[in-house]
């Protein structure tokens, strides 16, 4: 698996292609200065920022642990953006969303990962176990996988879901030490059959150095405002002790995943 972890891009939304209308957070198919297509989230959609700050800080703790993950980039929305748009309900959305959102390079031509079809091992497969359980992501289950396959290979998107305590921030330190009980609904649960071996690389590769790497990359605009935090800063802060609290914990995660293997033996 492959452990770099770039800087992320900035591009301007040039086109306004399409809505996907899957998901909470009412992505759109858009065009951008640098003439590649992305899936767009907005952060005017339902659940505002919240879903953009989990989309980015999920997506790249995932790759820099090594997995395929979409170039997540920073995308900007013109205040003049979408005025011509007939649908009152986009425009709508356009107009709450101006100023910085997030995008995904899309992936055209990929196909819904189908665990019926393709068979994981049980490697990979503990790895994402274990991922989600560190991230809280409720979203990887049979009814959505949230995976690609791509060129032959398998992709993760849509990490949108993830840190779900963070839209209240109540009990923090609290909940990063809480067994991640959803896990009984992962598609690749029956597979992670190797979590400790696992867990020795990924937490050797999530110092809390890189942690505090990755949660500098969150916007300052997407953190401002909250009841919760003083600055932007404090806010930053939080999620970086609620992964590293979580990270030296991950016993209490593993403990629970392969509890509710058990339902699978």
């Amino acid at each position: 698996m492959n452990h770099s972890h770039p800087d992320l891009r900035k591009v301007n939304v040039t086109r306004y292609v399409t809505p996907l209308r899957e998901g909470g957070s009412l992505p759109a198919l858009v065009e951008a200065d640098d003439e590649f297509l992305y899936v767009l989230k907005f952060r005017g959609a339902g659940q505002g920022t919240k879903a953009l700050i989990a989309e980015l800080l999920a997506g790249e703790i995932a790759r820099l642990l090594g997995f395929k993950i979409p170039e997540i980039v920073f995308a900007q929305l013109d205040p003049s953006f979408g005025r011509s748009e007939g649908d009152e309900e986009i425009q709508d959305l356009l107009r709450a969303s101006e100023g910085l959102n997030l995008a995904l390079h899309y992936l055209s031509g990929s196909i819904t990962f189908n665990p019926l079809v393709t068979t994981i091992d049980t490697q990979l497969a503990s790895q994402i176990v274990w991922f989600d359980s560190l991230v809280a992501n409720v979203d990887r289950t049979v009814r959505n996988t949230n995976m690609l396959t791509w060129h032959k290979d398998l992709w993760l998107i849509d990490h949108g879901a993830s840190f779900y305590f963070h839209h209240a921030w109540q009990d923090a330190e609290q909940h990063a030490l809480r067994p991640f009980t959803y896990v009984k609904d992962h598609v690749l649960l029956p597979q992670a059959t190797e979590l400790e071996e696992v867990d020795a690389a990924f937490k050797a590769i999530l110092t809390p150095e890189k942690i505090r790497e990755l949660t500098a990359l969150i916007p300052g605009e997407w953190l401002n405002g909250s009841p919760s935090f003083e600055s932007a800063e404090e806010h930053r802060q939080a999620y970086a002790q609620y992964l590293e609290t979580r990270i030296s914990n991950s016993q209490v995660f593993i403990k629970e995943a392969y509890e509710a293997r058990k339902a699978y033996i």
